[in-house]
């Protein structure tokens, strides 16, 4: 509140707690992340180039937000509350992803493999991985990032072209 115009009584008429605002960005910045992965998830047309206009669209919000999502990662690894928020926000990637590398095999798009652990393995490593890159100074160029990501996404997914 120091750092800000606003005093303190003004916080409590939006949140309750500093919890409750530290779900609120949990959810917006999920938000934001989700609408970018559907690109990906739900989109029509071939995998790898839908898979990239998702990453790239992630790394643009992490480009935006990443020192936020490093804090939150943080904080979750200090306050119950915020580690069950952040848990539950990646959970939700890794369940979506799950049941879109399970449809990829369905159409026969991706070779058969285990379509849970290997999103929860991709997702996590994306995870730790922008926070690292985007998350911090000096920060991985974008373009750099998404790359990557690209690259390790549709190897593992799609096979080399």
């Amino acid at each position: 509140m120091r750092r800000t115009d606003l005093s303190r009584p003004s916080f409590y008429v939006y949140f309750t707690d500093r919890h409750q605002l530290v779900l609120r960005v949990v959810e917006h910045l999920g938000s934001e992340l989700f609408t970018m992965s559907d690109r990906w998830l739900s989109g029509s047309g071939e995998g790898p180039d839908l898979a990239r206009q998702a990453l790239d669209g992630i790394v643009a919000v992490y480009v935006e937000h990443g020192p936020v999502m490093r804090a939150l990662a943080d904080a979750a690894a200090d306050d119950p509350g915020v580690e069950q928020a952040y848990a539950a926000l990646v959970q939700r990637f890794v369940d979506a992803t799950a049941r879109h590398i399970e449809e990829e095999i369905a159409a026969g798009r991706i070779l058969p493999l285990d379509a849970y652990e290997t999103a929860k393995a991709l997702v996590w490593m994306m995870e730790r991985y922008l926070i690292l890159s985007l998350g911090r100074e000096p920060l991985t160029p974008a373009e750099s990032v998404g790359d990557t990501l690209t690259t390790i996404w549709t190897r593992v997914l799609y096979g080399t072209r």
